[in-house]
């Protein structure tokens, strides 16, 4: 969400439950009494900033998001006291046993409530609803505070919030720009990420005096870096003790047994505590984690105590890493050479590895075991990440210190380990015939400065484009195929969509006309087809997904909005654009191979489809849909791509999603094929308007 755009669901509601506080000529609440809701202040900032009162919304603002951050470090205040003063005792044997663990456990829960609600007030007061959570989590409250600075002609404070704003948001093309205004027109070099995690901050600087060979004051960083790691682990631990969500079950038809309940709440804690690893290694607003982040710093450090000639502590680092990677041979071959350099010193095997390396790793595996019992026998879906992948230092764009080849051979050798390149699957071509003589090509790959790309037009004719979207009026539903969500991309714009089979059962059922609610079927199969001969595949194009989606424009929001319509991402991986990465994991739909957008019209403005390079930034090419034009590629990291904010009126498409593995046929396709074999026995054929022409 942009600063053009409104905070919508629960948000929207809560400045007609508050005192004007932050209305124009009113102030925030005083300080004296219990923390006021970050999300109520939010609210009141969002409804000023709208009235135009800049002073009122950028003071309610900054007082919604230091409310956050006092009621976090209230709870980890009063959970972590509570934690020394009541010790949780162990159960005894027998009849009534488990007295004094529940006793203790009641005790802690009464201890935890005592300290927070002075406060705090109620715990309800700071229940925010989830939407709110996510606006803060994207930092959306820097984007309202840049433009109401902007306003207050405070640019510092503007240029500062902007670049807060763009480190979670990096396909913010309109906020990049804005940053470098600031640059030039408030003379603004050094920027401040007012969120910045100081762990990582300091794991950065760390990393960069390494690289230029500045090895004390590298270490001095990274062991800040690793002080602050395990200070942020303890507190991402305890505030996972907070309330958790019953993802299957529904509260008031709740009804499990003590330890049913129990288990439930306690495997979803303890999923939460597993994760800090992940949550501590992953930037803000990023969705990868730096992989094997944690052992890093005792990797880069193991070679800068070498390189200062404290090889205690370099073994020491050494046997810290392989407590990770018990197996990596360029470690263990440096931890050797750091015990022959100590020999006749001090015995080399008292240096023992860090003991909160130890601590910590413990009582991982020892999670990761319970969390593998409850999926066994709870009935839990569960499955362990790779929390420690050995290929590293990928957000540093440099080689991981594990060995440097200008090293003499009798030295450490820390090798220059980078992550393989992954191979494609199958060769790669382009140029097949398009199969039918009125589709009109318009650029290749290279026309697009890209790979796997084909523009096409006339795909389907002028009077098709109005039949499709006289069918689509029919048979749309806002949120459809975005589990309802109505603006899943952007709060300024509604989404409306309608699936194949979806279409077929509308005609069926006689709600719109038969040949017509067919046409979207066929279309779809020639846009199929068309891909599959062009790209010039070797086994069959499957349908994944079939989606019939048209975007509007919601008037009153569209004023200054510097947001996209869908932000720059790819089809079958997990961008990292600070990586330059794109990762093929969950959840990103790892099974698509190749992608298609069919465009149905063209009076609308704004909603250039876009490709960028794997910054998110630079933008490779700029497609303006119009009825026909279809674009289609293969959907992974090479091709990120994204929608320009749509500022009028409603944009239409039929976006296709394929693949080559069998296994991941769209189901609802499989479906509508079915109902088309019943309604040909039935002698109603295919419709007459979507009959291909000769064959080139």
């Amino acid at each position: 969400m942009a600063s053009g755009s409104r905070p919508w669901g629960a948000l929207l509601l809560l400045p007609l439950l508050l005192p004007a506080a932050c209305r124009a000529g009113g102030g925030c609440a005083g300080e004296g009494g219990p923390l006021e809701p970050f999300d109520a202040l939010y609210a009141s900032g969002v409804e000023a900033y709208y009235g135009g009162d800049f002073a009122g919304a950028a003071r309610c603002l900054e007082r919604a998001l230091r409310s956050r951050r006092e009621l976090r470090a209230a709870r980890l205040r009063c959970r972590r006291r509570c934690r020394g003063q009541v010790r949780l005792a162990a159960p005894g044997p027998g009849a009534g046993g488990d007295l004094p663990f529940f006793g203790s456990v009641l005790r802690r829960a009464g201890c935890v409530r005592r300290c927070e609600e002075p406060r705090l007030g109620a715990a309800s007061r700071h229940r925010a609803a989830e939407e709110v959570r996510a606006d803060f989590q994207r930092r959306v409250p820097y984007s309202y505070l840049q433009r109401a600075y902007i306003q207050l002609n405070k640019l510092e404070e503007a240029a500062n919030a902007a670049h807060t704003f763009f480190m979670a948001n990096p396909e913010h093309m309109e906020i990049q720009q804005d940053i470098e205004n600031y640059k030039t027109t408030a003379g603004k070099v050094s920027l401040i990420d007012r969120e910045a995690k100081q762990h990582m901050e300091d794991y950065s600087a760390g990393v960069r005096h390494y690289d230029k060979e500045e090895y004390e004051l590298a270490i001095d960083f990274l062991e800040r870096a690793l002080k602050g790691y395990y200070s942020e682990d303890e507190d991402c631990q305890i505030m996972c003790e907070g309330p958790q969500r019953f993802e299957e079950h529904e509260y008031l038809e709740y009804k499990a047994g003590l330890y049913e309940a129990i288990a439930d709440h306690y495997m979803q804690v303890l999923a939460c505590k597993h994760d800090c690893v992940r949550e501590l290694a992953t930037r803000s607003g990023r969705i990868s984690p730096i992989e094997n982040f944690l052992p890093l710093h005792y990797d880069y450090l193991q070679f800068a105590y070498y390189r200062v000639g404290d090889y205690v502590k370099a073994l020491e680092c050494a046997k810290s890493y392989l407590l990770f990677h018990p197996d990596d041979e360029d470690v263990l071959e440096n931890a050797g050479y750091y015990k022959d350099l100590l020999e006749g010193t001090m015995d080399p095997d008292t240096v023992k590895p860090r003991k909160e390396a130890k601590t910590l790793l413990r009582r991982h595996k020892l999670e990761s075991h319970l969390l593998q019992v409850a999926a066994a026998g709870l009935g839990y879906a569960y499955t362990e990440p790779n929390y420690w992948n050995r290929y590293g230092a990928r957000q540093d764009e440099h080689s991981v210190p594990s060995s440097i080849s200008s090293e003499p051979e009798d030295g450490p050798r820390l090798s220059l380990a980078k992550k393989p390149m992954p191979k494609p699957d199958r060769e790669l071509k382009e140029g097949g015939p398009l199969l039918y003589s009125d589709v009109k090509f318009v650029y290749n790959s290279q026309q697009l400065n890209g790979t796997q790309r084909v523009l096409l037009d006339n795909v389907i004719s002028e009077e098709q484009c109005r039949e499709l979207h006289r069918v689509a009026s029919g048979i749309m539903l806002a949120g459809d195929g975005y589990r309802g969500k109505t603006s899943p991309h952007t709060p300024n714009e509604r989404f409306e969509g309608a699936t194949v089979l979806k279409a077929l059962k509308y005609g069926y059922e006689g709600r719109v006309p038969l040949k017509s609610a067919r046409l979207f079927y066929d279309i779809s199969e020639k846009a199929r087809r068309i891909v599959e001969s062009y790209f010039m595949l070797n086994s069959t194009l499957y349908f994944s997904y079939t989606h019939l989606v048209c975007r509007t424009a919601l008037s009153g929001q569209q004023e200054r909005r510097n947001d996209l319509s869908h932000p720059i991402h790819a089809d079958n991986c997990l961008l990292d654009p600070e990586a330059n990465e794109c990762w093929k994991e969950p959840p990103a739909y790892t099974f698509r191979d190749y992608s298609a957008l069919l465009y149905m019209n063209a009076d609308f403005e704004g909603g250039e489809f876009i490709f960028t390079e794997m910054d998110a930034k630079t933008v490779t090419a700029s497609i303006k849909p119009k009825c026909g034009r279809m674009i289609s590629f293969s959907s992974g990291g090479e091709n990120p791509h994204g929608v320009k904010a749509v500022t009028k009126g409603q944009r239409c498409a039929v976006a296709l999603w394929f693949t080559l593995d069998p296994l991941y046929r769209e189901l609802e396709r499989i479906q509508a094929d079915e109902v088309i074999a019943m309604l040909d026995q039935e002698h109603l054929g295919p419709s007459e308007s979507i009959n291909p022409k000769d064959e080139l």
